[in-house]
């Protein structure tokens, strides 16, 4: 049998599996796996470093299938090699309630999916930042120990959407050589023809900022290898254009947009069984084809092998350092540094932006955790996200610790997920809070996913003042607060920053987005305490003198605004408390006593946030007073706007005196 027979028939497993699995399904997407088998058999029987015995081996080659949809050409793949995650009843139960195989690859779900895709260019951009991480490490750890491929499956779909633009050519500039993107180039999307919507020279266009570009057959293997090859030697990000029929194979749908999302049918199935010579039932797939397949995963398992000799070899300072960085762990040095931080802030007092006391953190931060990175949208000086530890990255150095990611949020965001899922280092990028708009859906995947990234939004309401509302966050913190398992953090002081930056850097399974103020805040907390006040999501910050009339919850700048409005209510003779809510979605998984305890039975409960109210409700009920914004805001000087939107402490005492005259209800 020729090489190239032997070829086929491993190309064509794929294919069947996923008919067949979106048969039974009634449901998915064959035509991009019958399209893309070969390119995928000739970089996994011939290229792809990994090992389905160590599917977490951390030198292996990283493969994204960006075009999700494509999801059983994954499968099959994992399947056909051997990882033990992965069988042939995963496969007859995919799409269904409950099984590894999810219409898109869920990271997470099993052995070998590097990250959740299906939002198109998503993974494309994760591929970046992975690929970023590659390169990072090898700098710092030798390319004995770190020297892998990141490779990427990509459709026409990806490369429309707006996101890619921005990855490609910030891979471009960083120069990442050994990123390589296969683009399944077949001409087709769901609609129908791309020339109906598109008409752009893609090979050009990535070109034009820095990458190298090879045009192949992608139904010729010995054409996919030798660019593959090219590519491994390219010192430039590598674009494969591979030229396909979406839904190989298929007699009558082949090269049209009916077998892009939907099952082919048993008629059509039938010819193609017929036109490539497949005679096993579904599900079957031949001893000897499965054999050629597993073989490849046994013999990938060799470099692993290797790889760990010289693990085991190396410094053992250094090889410890790899193994805890790769897990995740925080370094022993990092709890004394915040305690030593957290006791001079109580000595100090000092009257900062949130956003300064978020760089003071961060100053002590990465002094103490080496594996942070640091990086900024083209706004570092705003998003005080640098420190004197992070020189900047270029793309011939990689020895620092800051990427200038450009104006580029949505990137940014997604490369950031892909650091983070790729391992060993700790990501952390800035821009403003409004901004969160551009890089929310890489915001949502990373709270999907469960993975460890800080999101720093700066200049987090109207009191960033003149820059005016299109600046102006207002409905932001809603809107993030309602991602599932996303913690958004609104600190009111340098301590209550302090303390969410530890939070965050914790909890490695939930991302955090750490919303902080331009303007200056008067410290709130002036005692060091040794347990994180933060941790429980809303803190009593202020008692009141009797049994408490008035309840007072705010978050951030308000804190100071409800620690004025409280003590010109004492005066008044109406006892009143404040409670600091630092992050509420961690204050509503704590316990209902807890929660009951925090809220209190005060007759009024007024909650301050300059943002919308959505939210609030959960904590001051219906009949509660919320003193922030329900408008757009406005241009100028920030305790102008604060006074023209009534967010005073003047506001909450004339809201509280009106509900207790009311007896607590507002009429």
């Amino acid at each position: 049998m020729t090489a190239r027979e032997k070829h086929d028939r491993m190309a064509n497993a794929i294919r069947f599996l996923s008919m067949d699995a979106v048969e039974a399904a009634n449901s998915g997407h064959p035509g991009l796996p019958m399209g893309a088998a070969d390119i995928a058999t000739v970089l996994f029987s011939k290229f792809m470093k990994f090992d389905p015995m160590n599917p977490k081996w951390p030198d292996r080659d990283r493969f994204v299938l960006s075009a999700g949809h494509g999801s059983m050409l994954l499968y099959s793949l994992l399947y056909l090699l051997g990882y033990e995650d992965m069988t042939i009843e995963d496969i007859r139960n995919f799409r269904q309630l409950g099984a590894k195989t999810a219409g898109h690859p869920e990271y997470g779900h099993a052995a070998g999916i590097e990250t959740t895709t299906g939002p198109l260019g998503q993974g494309f951009a994760n591929a970046v930042g992975m690929a970023i991480a590659e390169k990072k490490l090898a700098n710092e750890f030798g390319g004995d120990l770190v020297d892998h491929y990141t490779y990427v499956l990509a459709g026409d779909g990806c490369l429309m959407e707006g996101i890619s633009q921005d990855a490609l050519t910030l891979a471009g500039h960083l120069k990442l050589s050994k990123l390589i993107v296969f683009w399944d180039n077949n001409g087709i999307s769901i609609d129908g023809k791309v020339s109906l919507a598109d008409s752009t020279d893609q090979q050009a266009r990535f070109e034009a900022s820095g990458w190298e570009t090879i045009a192949v057959d992608g139904h010729d293997p010995d054409e996919i290898a030798a660019a593959i090859e090219r590519a491994q030697s390219s010192d430039a990000p590598t674009l494969i254009a591979c030229r396909t029929t979406i839904g190989f194979g298929a007699p009558t749908k082949a090269g049209t947009s009916k077998v892009h999302g939907s099952p082919l049918g048993a008629e059509e199935i039938a010819g193609a069984r017929k036109e490539l010579g497949w005679d096993a039932k579904p599900f079957e797939i031949p001893s000897e084809i499965l054999d050629d397949w597993r073989v490849v995963g046994l013999n990938a398992g060799k470099q692993r092998v290797a790889w760990e000799k010289r693990l085991g070899e190396a410094d053992a300072t250094l090889r410890g350092e790899f193994e805890r960085r790769m897990r995740g762990d925080l370094p022993a040095g990092f709890e004394p540094a915040m305690e030593k931080y957290k006791k001079k802030l109580a000595a100090d007092q000092p009257t900062l932006a949130t956003r300064k006391s978020s760089e003071n953190a961060l100053e002590v931060i990465n002094g103490a955790v080496i594996e942070t990175l640091g990086g900024s949208a083209d706004l570092t000086g705003s998003n005080n996200t640098k420190t004197s530890q992070t020189e900047n990255i270029s793309p011939d150095d990689f020895s620092g610790r800051y990427l200038h990611y450009g104006i580029r949020e949505h990137a940014m965001a997604s490369a950031m997920n892909g650091i983070a899922l790729h391992g060993g280092l700790i990501p952390y990028g800035g821009t403003f809070l409004v901004f969160s708009d551009y890089a929310r859906p890489a915001m949502r995947l990373a709270s999907l996913m469960g993975i460890r990234n800080i999101f720093v939004m700066t200049h987090d309401s109207i009191g960033l003042g003149e820059d005016g509302p299109t600046h102006q966050p207002v409905e932001h913190l809603a809107a993030l607060r309602a991602i599932p398992n996303h913690n958004v953090f609104r600190p009111a002081d340098a301590m209550e920053t302090a303390e969410c930056w530890e939070l965050a850097l914790q909890n490695m399974q939930t991302p955090s987005t750490l919303a902080l103020t331009r303007q200056n805040l008067a410290p709130v907390r002036s005692e060091y305490e040794t347990d994180n006040r933060c941790a429980l999501g809303a803190y009593e910050l202020s008692a009141a003198s009797d049994d408490a009339v008035v309840s007072i919850f705010a978050t951030g700048s308000e804190v100071e605004i409800a620690l004025a409005a409280k003590e010109a209510l004492e005066a008044n003779g109406h006892p009143t408390r404040v409670v600091s809510v630092p992050c509420m979605d961690i204050f509503l998984a704590q316990s209902a006593d807890y929660r009951d305890a925090i809220i209190g039975s005060a007759k009024v409960k007024i909650a301050v946030e300059a943002g919308i109210r959505q939210g609030w409700d959960a904590i001051i009920g219906l009949e509660g007073a919320f003193i922030g914004m329900d408008s757009f805001g406005a241009s100028g000087p920030y305790k102008e706007l604060y006074a023209h939107f009534g967010i005073t402490p003047e506001a909450i005492v004339n809201a509280a005196e009106t509900r207790i005259h009311d007896g607590g209800q507002h009429h």
